[in-house]
């Protein structure tokens, strides 16, 4: 909720009435204002005059923007057709219109390759799907009924903060939080109980867990038999994995992980909260699709807060109409992985990516093996676009960068990942200074290229109907007026919805696949499983060996969370700066001291970082924080700069977390 006076805005605060944040911001948003009034905010369009990365830019017109983009990229779809271009994009206005409609309709008519995978959350969701046909799984509301809260691997009181005070609800009623994190997060700090197994090991537990469950007859039978398939495989599988071979792959006691399954199964309702972080590892998939296994084994599902808990962005992309219409000749461009820019930039293709157009996002601060996609946009002859409302990293490197409008200057409606509710962004203020939303922009461009198609003009109250319009039942009562008039609206589920209480899931069989035939068709094994990754402390003996430390990209900053806010100035004095935290047996191995400056090295960069001694990590697993930029990195080297970009086995997401590194002192 916006105070406007004037034309200028003075306060914004949550809004009180919001079934699920009830008037609390995320730290991230608190100082909102500050950058939409920030002395660095860009205001009018930009060309570069300097080298690439130096970040010296003269203000045109957005005629002369406009004039230069037709004519650069005319000339290159002319020369090697519409797959040089590439665009780039994520989340950054948190809004589903402004995310990707008309640039949808308007790279696939121009031909353009795709943007395909995902930097979060599509790995979880297609290792779910293996097990479930989908990735829909209970609503995060019902969790006040959960009376054994398993939080695994997600920080939740940063960064899933609303659903907090719903967890302590549940637990003065009786509730157990466990948390499962390889850091002590100030979430594990407030848990019940902390189990703390090595990065990349949560299957292997997962497995161990079944093994329990099934050998001591704790299996709930009669909802198994009548709702899964692959029981008897699965349970020669678990039978693989006693807990004292897990508890050795996973650095835990054996005693913990029978405990931890006995307790699981035993109460009701039971719940496992999952969101994106356990997903970055070469195994992710499997990972997920491993744990969702559990709770059918113990019935979970009959009870209203049992279950497994994801995202429930996947009822969002279910409920609203998405915005991409069939090319002219009825076909896509190639598909190019989000996480693998460093890839299509830097690697010979045909054609080649000469053309980059990127919004909504940082990518030189947020995709893996950031010194390769330095190198990629530094290239002479790519012609990069930014539409942007800073300076950022990635801007530095464009030709021509272009002015935002922040979410508060322009209409969408925003979609959740945390709940069921849907929201209405109202434009408080007119754009600042020569700042145009996503949209508008690409109205721009579809009239500076010659196109006439009237979809690609379509204005954004037009395109807001028409998202809201899918016809799906989870729609049925939301409408362009209610929803204006409400500000949000819960999707048409019930309350004591309890999606699988009866079988009913997405697989060919409508049961839970515990052998998954989906898995299979993939080329992975179709029963849960435990492997290491490549780049960990038990693959690659040599790069181990030369490389004997996890490095964890985290998010454990309090204030921003993204890169697309980490830059605020009264942010910076809140959190510090970026270091490197290291368990003090590490430390004194190497000579460290707390607080000197140390390099952060693999074959990929080095990063110069202080020295943290910390009590959060396990000895070998050293921690360093994603979402600086490289200005606020002594040597100008982010953490991404570090980390792998392998592909994850199914989903399209990366390995950031499979990374392995040393740590030695700086030259002084």
């Amino acid at each position: 909720m916006v105070t406007v006076e004037d034309g200028v805005a003075t306060k914004l605060r949550g809004n009180p009435d919001h079934p699920y944040s009830r008037g609390e911001l995320c730290p991230k948003v608190n100082r909102f204002l500050d950058r939409v009034y920030s002395p660095d905010r860009l205001l009018y369009p930009l060309r570069r005059v300097g080298a690439k990365g130096d970040g010296r830019f003269e203000r045109i017109s957005w005629d002369a923007a406009l004039a230069e983009i037709a004519r650069e990229w005319r000339s290159r779809v002319d020369r090697f057709g519409g797959e040089t271009l590439l665009p780039f994009w994520s989340a950054g206005t948190q809004g589903h219109v402004q995310a990707d409609s008309l640039s949808a309709r308007l790279f696939t008519l121009l031909g353009a390759s795709r943007q395909g995978g995902s930097l979060c959350g599509a790995t979880a969701g297609a290792g779910v799907a293996a097990t479930l046909g989908t990735g829909k799984t209970i609503d995060s509301d019902s969790i006040r009924h959960s009376r054994f809260i398993v939080l695994w691997g997600t920080n939740t009181r940063i960064t899933n903060r609303h659903l907090w005070p719903i967890i302590e609800e549940a637990r003065s009623a009786g509730a157990t939080v466990v948390v499962i994190d390889p850091v002590r997060t100030i979430t594990a700090e407030a848990a019940d109980w902390f189990v703390q197994p090595l990065p990349g090991t949560d299957a292997a537990l997962a497995l161990a867990m079944m093994h329990v469950i099934i050998r001591d007859g704790l299996v709930d039978q009669p909802w198994v038999d009548a709702y899964t398939d692959g029981f008897v495989d699965l349970a020669e599988r678990a039978a693989q994995w006693p807990p004292t071979r897990a508890g050795e792959v996973c650095g835990l006691e054996a005693a913990e992980i029978e405990r931890l399954a006995v307790a699981y199964a035993a109460t009701r309702p039971s719940v496992i909260r999952m969101l994106v972080g356990a997903e970055h590892h070469e195994h992710g998939a499997m990972l997920f699709r491993t744990v969702a296994c559990l709770p059918a084994l113990v019935g979970a599902w009959r009870d209203l807060g049992g279950g497994l808990c994801r995202s429930n962005g996947t009822y969002m992309g279910e409920a609203l109409n998405e915005f991409a219409i069939p090319a002219p000749d009825g076909k896509f461009g190639r598909s190019l992985n989000q996480s693998a820019l460093a890839l299509s930039l830097t690697a010979v293709t045909d054609p080649p990516i000469t053309a980059l157009m990127v919004w909504n996002s940082n990518p030189l601060v947020v995709v893996p093996d950031a010194e390769r996609t330095r190198r990629g946009l530094a290239r002479d002859d790519l012609f990069t676009v930014v539409h942007e409302q800073f300076l950022t990293d990635t801007a530095s490197y464009a030709d021509i960068v272009l002015p935002a409008t922040t979410q508060i200057e322009q209409l969408d409606i925003v979609p959740a990942w945390g709940h069921m509710h849907i929201g209405f962004n109202s434009p408080a203020i007119a754009p600042m200074g020569e700042c145009v939303s996503n949209t508008e922009l690409f109205r721009r461009l579809a009239g500076a290229l010659g196109l006439t198609d009237p979809r690609l003009f379509e204005d954004d109250e037009t395109l807001v109907r028409h998202a809201l319009a899918s016809g799906n039942e989870m729609m049925k009562g939301i409408t362009f007026e209610s929803l204006r008039d409400a500000a949000v609206q819960r999707l048409n589920i019930p309350l004591d919805y309890r999606p699988y209480a009866e079988g009913g899931f997405a697989t060919k069989t409508g049961k839970v696949a515990l052998r998954s035939s989906m898995a299979a068709a993939l080329g992975q094994d179709p029963l849960p499983n435990y492997e290491p990754a490549r780049e960990s402390p038990s693959g690659d003996s040599d790069l181990a060996g030369r490389f004997p430390l996890v490095l964890l990209t985290t998010k454990s900053h309090t204030r921003f969370l993204n890169s697309s806010y980490s830059q605020l100035p009264k942010h910076g004095p809140l959190e510090g700066a970026p270091h490197l935290e290291m368990d003090e047996a590490d430390a004194a191995a190497r000579g460290l001291l707390d607080g000197q400056s140390v390099r952060v090295l693999n074959d990929r960069a080095v990063v110069l970082v202080p020295l943290r001694i910390s009590k959060r990590l396990r000895p070998g697993v050293v921690s360093l924080p994603f979402g600086w930029w490289q200005h606020q990195h002594e040597g100008g080297r982010t953490a991404n700069a570090l980390t792998n970009a392998a592909m994850v086995d199914w989903g399209g997401g990366v390995a950031f977390h499979d990374t392995l590194v040393e740590v030695r002192a700086a030259p002084a």
